[in-house]
């Protein structure tokens, strides 16, 4: 249980960092402004998906020593929020975020859950 509680917060203070910095890259939140309780809402919620995604590496022999996993799925998960959240018009980008071609999502929220869970899962398990 330790180790989860110290993967959820890394992962949490990892993805507030994130957060901060790739919100420049956004226009609007629900057609409002981008504020800072809208950002912990959004540190928290991709904590708990890091956290969860933890679970198959600690427990399941299968998934220990196969970390890079957490890549390739935080990045499927990354781009089906940003479908949705873009289609729903829950956020808009500014013209700043680099577009991913084809799929028409940004970068930064793509790279975001493969990458912060990737170097949580290094970190700590």
């Amino acid at each position: 249980m330790k180790k989860i509680i110290l993967i959820f917060c890394l992962a949490f203070v990892l993805n507030f960092i994130w957060e901060n910095v790739h919100s420049l890259l956004y226009a609007s939140y629900k057609n409002g402004a981008i504020t800072e309780f809208i950002l912990l809402r959004a540190t928290l919620g991709d904590a708990v998906i890091l956290t969860l995604f933890s679970l198959p590496f600690i427990y399941l022999s299968y998934f220990k020593g196969k970390k890079w996993l957490i890549i390739p799925v935080g990045i499927v998960i990354a781009i089906l929020i940003e479908l949705y959240a873009l289609q729903t018009e829950r956020w808009a980008y500014d013209n700043a975020m680099p577009i991913i071609p084809l799929l028409n999502v940004g970068l930064t929220p793509i790279l975001q859950l493969g990458f912060l869970g990737y170097l949580v899962y290094a970190i700590l398990i």
